[in-house]
């Protein structure tokens, strides 16, 4: 079966170029059959918003000097998407990422690594530890403040 077709219930071949899938593919053959016309297919949209809701993001790890450590295997989508409103929404924070492999594609047949797409968002990054360096390095007092006023403690005592 060549590339990009499937064969669908009924055996008939559907053609990507046209439809997203071989249901789209038979309701339009239905509907041009029932109204004697070719069917309009995804020639308007709808405007919406999502609603705003408030999230939570628990760190990993927040080392003593304030710098947030997120230990990542896999890098989803919504992974990548949280860390940037975060980052859009408290700039102040310093979150810092250990993967298994930084060298790992975002997805399969990309040609972005988690690493290229730290450098290109700002996040510092290492693999499979966290780097001493990042341990002992020092961060202002205004920052190591700033960063602590943000966190939340998850339950219990404040862990501080």
């Amino acid at each position: 079966m060549p590339m990009g077709t499937s064969r669908g219930f009924w055996g008939k071949r559907h053609d990507p170029r046209t439809y997203r899938s071989g249901l789209e593919d038979r309701v339009a053959n239905h509907l041009k059959a029932a109204l004697n016309a070719e069917p309009q297919y995804e020639q308007y949209y709808i405007p919406y918003t999502v609603p705003v809701r408030t999230a939570r993001y628990t760190p990993d790890f927040v080392l003593p000097n304030g710098i947030i450590i997120e230990t990542k295997g896999r890098f989803l989508p919504e992974d990548r998407q949280k860390h940037l409103l975060i980052k859009e929404q408290w700039p102040e924070l310093d979150i810092r990422f250990v993967f298994s492999s930084s060298r790992t594609k975002l997805y399969k047949g990309s040609s972005t690594s988690y690493a290229d797409w730290c450098e290109k968002h700002g996040f510092a990054f290492a693999d499979r530890n966290v780097p001493p360096e990042w341990i002992v390095e020092s961060v202002p007092f205004e920052t190591y403040q700033a960063v602590m006023k943000v966190l939340k403690p998850t339950k219990g005592e404040d862990k501080r």
